[in-house]
């Protein structure tokens, strides 16, 4: 199971990347970071500085049709970051065109609003997307996790941090029925 994680070059939240990595590590899955930029990512705990990550691969050479599935941490500026970069966005919406499930955490669904994504779809998010979400014509709930099958891409969501654990044991399900594991 090979899994795509992207994030900006800065503006991660730490553990939304690290806890899902390990899941998948914990899977025998191989993660792979994709950003925007090659060289290292710097991550966050809240808004003070965290540890730095290495990119595997630059979004503007990375293929969804490499990959079994796609996580998106969240962090405020991480996805307000991607959705201003035309290929990270192209990339996530890649994904979802060839039926690819995708998990998205906290401030993650920004980046699906703007890869027009959402509309027709329950997803679960940071409470302050909520109207984001509605606009893009998606429908919010306020759920640890929910699983969206309503599409070929099952999209998996999760409100926050403390949600981490429904999370990744949800989105592993998924992935791992995507990739025949």
């Amino acid at each position: 199971m090979r899994i795509a994680f992207l994030a900006a070059p800065e503006g991660v939240e730490q553990v939304e990347l690290t806890d899902p990595w390990r899941a998948v590590l914990e899977a025998a899955g191989a993660p792979r970071l994709v950003s925007t930029k090659t060289g290292r990512i710097q991550a966050y705990h809240h808004l003070d500085k965290a540890d730095t990550f290495a990119v595997d691969e630059d979004v503007a050479t990375a293929r969804a049709g490499d990959f079994d599935g796609l996580v998106l941490p969240g962090g405020v500026a991480n996805p307000d970051f991607l959705r201003m970069d035309e290929r990270a966005v192209s990339f996530v919406k890649d994904f979802f065109d060839m039926g690819k499930p995708v998990a998205a955490i906290c401030h993650a669904p920004w980046t699906l609003v703007e890869a027009g994504v959402v509309r027709g779809r329950t997803l679960t998010s940071w409470p302050s997307l909520r109207t984001d979400i509605r606009n893009a014509g998606g429908t919010w709930v306020d759920e640890e996790v929910k699983v969206c099958t309503c599409a070929a891409a099952t999209l998996i969501t999760s409100r926050k941090p403390a949600d981490l654990k429904a999370f990744c044991a949800a989105f592993m399900t998924e992935f791992g029925k995507a990739s025949g594991d």
